[in-house]
């Protein structure tokens, strides 16, 4: 008994396998892993820190509606436009079902959410553009919404702000999407001419039409770090141009280099940063970063 007190106990020479019960102990969705650094967080401390990684500030995709709640006063957003709805003017297969999948999932009418709300008591009209339905794509709807919200802001006199995320011009819609470019940008020179202050925020990712058109028109041009923003993708420019293309081709970091943006601007600081733009335009003063 002594000798068996001293011997060290052999290795198992098997795996022990969890049950199903000991594997449901742990909630799903507790945990998430930064595809940047591969390291894993708390779920919890994830979203409490605005979705951007503790270890290697990845920004990681918001949604429309955590980009109300993150960037707006609290209960002062009032939703525009709920009504609108996609019709499907070419017959697409499957089309109008595939909305109605992505509405139920993102709990919105199209690829955008826009309504009025306040920035540290600065009353704005915001459009927020949401990958998770279509890609962020542009429709009819989408360029609807964003020129109403554009009127809106210019019958109120106050600022308008859109977050863009998207893949371009939504194929479905064919050139009925891409009149969307024409529209929202006739809309954004008008409310210049008329005083109005728009400001674009790009996110990952802003391509294609979305980034040709309204994304870069804002009197102040910013992006979250390391964003996507283009037109074409890589692949098809250096086919085109037929050379390699500098490895940050694209990212937020690169377009601010060549002059394209104002500021690349963490999340974190975010509405600190958009609150003293506008009070820049809203009373004498100097703005510091």
């Amino acid at each position: 008994m002594l000798k068996d007190f001293f011997t060290k106990p052999k290795k198992k020479k098997y795996a022990t396998i969890p049950s199903e019960t000991a594997k449901s102990d742990v909630p799903e969705g507790i945990m998430s892993k930064c595809p940047n650094c591969r390291k894993i967080l708390y779920t919890k401390e994830l979203q409490k820190n605005l979705k951007v990684c503790i270890h290697c500030g990845y920004h990681h995709p918001m949604n429309a509606y955590e980009r109300v709640e993150s960037f707006l006063d609290e209960n002062t957003f009032k939703e525009f436009d709920r009504h609108l709805q996609s019709e499907n003017p070419l017959n697409f297969p499957d089309y109008l079902e595939k909305l109605q999948k992505d509405q139920q999932k993102t709990n919105m009418n199209e690829a955008v959410l826009t309504g009025s709300g306040n920035i540290n008591d600065h009353e704005v009209v915001v459009a927020i553009m949401d990958s998770s339905f279509r890609m962020g794509s542009m429709g009819s709807v989408v360029g609807e919404k964003i020129t109403r919200a554009i009127e809106e802001a210019d019958k109120r006199h106050i600022p308008f702000i859109i977050f863009t995320a998207s893949g371009g011009a939504r194929m479905q819609e064919a050139v009925l999407s891409l009149m969307q470019m024409a529209k929202t940008s006739a809309a954004l020179k008008k409310f210049s001419e008329n005083g109005g202050l728009a400001i674009s925020i790009m996110t990952h990712p802003t391509t294609g039409g979305v980034s040709a058109s309204f994304a870069s028109l804002g009197d102040f041009n910013f992006a979250e770090p390391g964003a996507l923003i283009g037109f074409a993708g890589r692949r098809i420019i250096e086919q085109t141009v037929r050379e390699e293309l500098p490895e940050d081709f694209q990212t937020a970091e690169y377009l601010l280099k060549h002059g394209q943006l104002d500021a690349v601007i963490n999340r974190l600081d975010l509405k600190e940063k958009i609150t003293t733009v506008l009070e820049i335009h809203s009373q004498a003063g100097e703005i510091t970063w």
